[in-house]
């Protein structure tokens, strides 16, 4: 029966697609139909049949949104210097890493002086508290130049482990359904539990519903034997999460689950743990990085300007990168609330081929990328596979793209494209079938928001839902919810008005320049 509901819900979306009455009564006041301001100006969140809702993302970012990023004490100057720089400035960033902690958890900045700074190798910030800032990010400020020859990381922002589950702590999630957009559920028991615990709420990825969207029957082409078909387990989603609330076996957490928990497929599973190499309150700002290359397709140089990743409460801001074949910024799957800002990813060099320019990428959770801007990219604001959501690229921008932006393999959930434009290329969620070595469905739950793109392809995967609201594009298709479309609406950026309404409008100040 469940199944049966399941397939009504998709086709009745489709032909709300199709011909959405409602959607063009709001739409002719410059709203969508399913989140509106109300009588009283605050959002009505509009929910299926199910109970989902388009989630509230203004947890993303550093803190958990809309707090002002730190200033950070300089106590470390470095003037440039003729030769490699790479182990003074690390001796620097070592130096502030044995200072104790602050009230505010912060050590102090390395302040890099405007000039170049040749760098063979890689630059490591492994302790919490620590900030490398430069002097301006364009040719004239501080420039970081990545010298020689090997594929790697100019600036490692990176603890260490990962989350790891306290025995004894388990609980099984008892709620038949718990929607998209919930920040409650029930739990067989929550002796041991208290509001402020870091939980982990799993998904699990059984091998019923991987069979039932088809994930393990993916159409292999002729001659292909790379293609990897899903397996149960192999796909999970950890949500981490803070505890806010407990009643009864109710259980209350900071920010929205970005997937159904189905009791058919498995439903939830409810967790404490702990991650004690992870760092926080880490930062790289103001300055430019540069890799040497040989020639316009070059591989063997720098590939990352920035890497995040096993941290939490991090920033990237005021930072550009030139000629990096991979990304500007990187973020892995255990890098959470960390807000990249105003930064610059041009001109890469490499080839034009798949695992490339990758501009802005996301494994992680509960981030937030603000007022970046990629050029000569292929994916530029992309998530990487089985994401556990909520991200947030909001007011980004792309030219000469020569890949689409999106989610880019293996059910990643629950991102927000707010205010996104790709110059000649497309902005999709699709089933990518057996793309790559066996993509799959690349995302559910992803909201396109007065997006603009050469062309847009957003389809609706079984069991989930994908949006694309006041987007404007040359083409567009697919089965996911279409709304307004060519008409942008009001709020103009979801993100900052979930942001305004939760913490009020000192949160969006916070973000500005």
């Amino acid at each position: 029966m469940q199944r049966l509901a399941e397939a009504a819900m998709w086709l009745g979306a489709l032909l709300v697609t199709i011909a959405p009455a409602t959607a063009q009564e709001t739409v002719a006041a410059g709203h969508s139909s399913l989140v509106y301001p109300g009588p009283e100006g605050k959002l009505v969140y509009v929910p299926d049949e199910q109970g989902n809702t388009i989630p509230d993302f203004s947890n993303c970012g550093y803190k958990g949104g809309g707090v002002r990023l730190p200033e950070v004490p300089v106590k470390v100057i470095l003037e440039p210097a003729q030769g490699d720089a790479g182990a003074r400035i690390q001796a620097a960033l070592d130096q502030v890493a044995a200072l104790p902690l602050d009230e505010n958890g912060i050590r102090g900045a390395v302040l890099l002086k405007r000039g170049t700074y040749r760098i063979g190798g890689v630059l490591r910030l492994g302790a919490s508290g620590v900030a490398l800032r430069g002097e301006g990010q364009g040719e004239d400020g501080t420039v970081l130049l990545c010298t020689g020859k090997g594929q790697r990381t100019l600036l490692q922002v990176r603890g260490t482990g990962s989350p790891k589950e306290l025995a004894g702590t388990r609980r099984q999630v008892t709620d038949s359904y718990v929607p998209v957009g919930a920040r409650s559920f029930h739990v067989d028991s929550v002796e041991g539990f208290k509001v402020g615990d870091r939980v982990i709420v799993r998904r699990p990825s059984t091998a019923e519903w991987i069979h039932f969207i088809g994930m393990d029957r993916i159409p292999v082409p002729k001659g292909r034997t790379d293609v990897v078909q899903w397996t149960a387990g192999s796909k999970d989603l950890p949500f981490l999460r803070v505890i806010t609330a407990l009643e009864g076996n109710r259980v209350s957490v900071d920010a929205p689950l970005v997937n159904a928990l189905q009791a058919e497929y498995g439903g939830g599973l409810l967790y404490r743990y702990e991650f004690g190499g992870r760092v926080s309150q880490v930062g790289i700002e103001n300055l430019r990085g540069d890799s040497e290359s040989a020639k316009p397709d070059d591989e063997d140089h720098g590939w990352n300007l920035v890497s995040l990743d096993s941290c939490e409460d991090c920033w990237v801001r005021d930072v550009t990168s030139v000629h990096f074949g991979y990304s500007c910024v990187n973020v892995g799957r255990w890098g959470t609330r960390s807000t990249i800002r105003d930064c610059t990813c041009l001109d890469p060099v490499s080839q034009i081929t798949g695992g490339r320019r990758y501009s802005f990428a996301l494994a992680g959770q509960l981030n937030l990328v603000l007022r970046c801007v990629a050029r000569d990219g292929r994916h530029d604001f992309v998530m990487h596979a089985v994401v556990p959501g909520p991200n947030a690229f909001v007011d980004c921008s792309a030219t000469r793209a020569h890949a689409d932006t999106g989610p880019h393999h293996r059910w990643s959930t629950g991102t927000l494209y707010d205010n996104v434009s790709v110059e000649g290329n497309a902005i999709n969620v699709q089933n990518r079938g057996a793309s790559g070595t066996g993509h799959g469905w690349a995302g559910a739950q992803m909201v396109f928001w007065n997006c603009t793109a050469k062309s847009m392809d957003v389809q609706r995967p079984p069991t989930a839902q994908n949006w694309a609201i006041g987007c404007k594009a040359g083409t567009h298709k697919g089965s996911g919810f279409w709304e307004s479309f060519g008409t942008p609406v009001e709020p103009r950026s979801l993100y900052l008005k979930q942001l305004e309404e939760r913490l009020g409008p000192q949160a969006v100040a916070n973000l500005a320049r």
